[in-house]
């Protein structure tokens, strides 16, 4: 083969690669502590390949998924919750406690459920928020064992005129 052809499939090949590793973005996140909990891969395998209108992405840590770019992350693993006073509420025939919402994002955590699920939800997109989780939660309780807890509803105080959903 002439040198010349030779470095034109090189350089066809070198392009290639490049072209085709730019459509594979790796999205970095840190794994929970007991991401290498056997259901939780169980919970990875499940995972949707889109949440809404996102697409899900290619993550580089056990037991997570991720979609758009990422406006949705989930990490299996997390420590699981006690009970408290966060709002639980239940999406999708599992139960959520909803962290306190930060300035970009809202977090939920599964409540219930060993080992616990940690969702992500960046704040400002134009996403249905109860259909993204509702799409997660179709895995999960697939991927999981059944709940050990509910959420459950408070006593009412006198700062309280009816009762609020409770862990």
């Amino acid at each position: 083969m002439p040198r010349s052809r030779r470095l034109a499939v090189v350089a066809a090949s070198a392009a290639l690669v490049a072209l085709l590793s730019g459509c594979s973005t790796t999205v970095h996140l840190e794994p929970a502590d007991d991401a290498d909990n056997p259901a939780c891969a169980e919970v990875s395998v499940l995972l949707p390949d889109a949440v809404g209108d996102l697409d899900r992405v290619w993550t580089d840590a056990q037991a997570t998924g991720a979609w758009g770019d990422p406006t949705v992350v989930l990490r299996c693993g997390v420590e699981p919750p006690a009970p408290s006073a966060e709002v639980c509420t239940t999406i999708g025939n599992v139960d959520w406690l909803v962290l306190d919402q930060e300035e970009e994002r809202q977090r939920l955590v599964t409540y219930g459920r060993d080992p616990a699920i940690e969702v992500i939800i960046r704040r400002g997109e134009e996403i249905d928020f109860r259909t993204v989780v509702e799409r997660l939660s179709t895995s999960i309780r697939a991927g999981l064992a059944p709940a050990t807890a509910r959420c459950t509803d408070r006593i009412p105080t006198d700062e309280q005129s009816e009762p609020a959903p409770e862990g």
